[in-house]
């Protein structure tokens, strides 16, 4: 599994990016829940936000190893920008996959700038882990879509210019369900308040609610019906992406434990010399590794095409983010009582953690993927 010379350059392009530019406004945009619009135009002028996009387009066109890269490298800085960055990755991935030429043409290069922002809108308030309950629909009406409903916890919801939507064009029906690119100021949409939550703060969450908003046929991505199908197969890399990113928080967390146990005294010794903590630090980094290792496994299969990979990505997901909250755990067990104090990173880094085991398919969905595939080879 080692990486190629490029992979190697652009690994170490971005974790200085992560060291210098994200790790230092963590603490103040977590605090205030803003956005750094800084640290996303310097990952704009690294073509990053391109990161799925062809070549041909303006983009990077990341094979899918390099994504896993970048996307650990960038939540080892912060989690809220690795986020809001994979979730403007699935925007594009969408429109470069199931677009038609005009669309890739007409969306691509801008977003692959940085500006619009990209936003993925399929969960609802009663449809997370099940999207063929979403209730939001699109109805034909000529050369034109009318679309009602109402979109829950979309990533880059107040910032975004561009949203890849998943409605049913029958709200009866689920096999209906379809997707559409939706223009951040199309009249009808409008935009909740940011959640308040309880990590990924920087990042902005919110709901979405489209009455009788009109888009015109031509930004249909997919027949009518192939949308869940569309959304499933994104989703398999999107997983990848996630658990990098665990990874990244995790190998953040392990490194803050690392240095703090080595610089704090008790008992006449640093901590790091007592075997207790020796044990915990040789069991974070086994799960650290252990977690990249399957998300390097995951991304090679998908990059090959492997019939394996959905299975791979979702053990990727899975143990990577559970890792990453055992990991954060331990790290502000190490500190003690200072990594319950905002005045050192582990405890946004213990925070931000749990919501990894949750988006992009809870850990029991995972379980159920696993099991599903696991079964079906018998």
């Amino acid at each position: 599994m080692e990486l190629t010379a490029e992979q190697e350059a652009i690994r170490e392009l971005v974790h200085e990016v992560a060291v210098e530019e994200i790790r230092p406004v963590a603490r103040e945009t977590d605090r205030d829940a803003t956005f750094p619009e800084d640290v996303w135009d310097t990952l704009a002028e690294l073509d990053l936000t391109g990161l799925t996009v062809p070549e041909e387009y303006g983009g990077f066109d990341a094979d899918r190893q390099t994504y896993a890269l970048v996307n650990e490298e960038v939540a080892y800085g912060m989690l809220s920008v690795a986020t809001a960055l994979s979730v403007h990755g699935l925007a594009t991935s969408c429109i470069a996959e199931f677009g038609d030429e005009d669309q890739r043409e007409r969306w691509l290069p801008d977003m692959a700038t940085g500006r619009p922002v990209g936003a993925f809108a399929l969960s609802e308030p009663n449809a997370g882990s099940n999207p063929r309950q979403m209730t939001t629909e699109a109805r034909r009406e000529g050369d034109e879509y009318v679309i009602d409903g109402q979109k829950q916890w979309i990533t880059n919801g107040s910032r975004a210019g561009v949203i890849v939507l998943f409605a049913k064009t029958d709200r009866a029906d689920p096999n209906t369900i379809t997707q559409f690119v939706v223009p951040a100021d199309a009249d009808g949409l409008s935009v909740g308040e940011k959640e308040d939550k309880l990590g990924l703060r920087a990042s902005d969450t919110t709901s979405l609610t489209f009455d009788g908003v009109r888009i015109p046929a031509e930004n249909r991505l997919t027949e009518e019906g192939k949308g869940l199908s569309a959304a499933l197969s994104i989703l398999t890399g999107g997983r990848v992406g996630i658990a990098a990113q665990s990874v990244g928080l995790a190998q953040s967390a392990l490194d803050e434990a690392v240095s703090y146990a080595q610089e704090r005294e008790q008992f006449d010794q640093p901590i790091a010399d007592i075997q207790t903590i020796q044990h915990k630090l040789a069991d974070m980094q086994t799960t650290v590794q252990a977690g990249r290792l399957l998300t390097w496994d995951a991304a090679r299969k998908l990059e090959r095409g492997d019939d394996g990979a959905p299975m791979a990505a979702s053990m990727a997901k899975y143990f990577a983010s559970e890792g990453a909250t055992e990991v954060t755990n331990e790290a502000v067990q190490i500190h003690g009582g200072y990594g319950y104090t905002t005045d050192f990173p582990v405890e946004r880094l213990y925070r931000d953690s749990k919501i990894t085991t949750i988006y992009e398919g809870t850990s029991e969905i995972q379980q159920t993927v696993i099991a599903r595939e696991l079964l079906e080879q018998e």
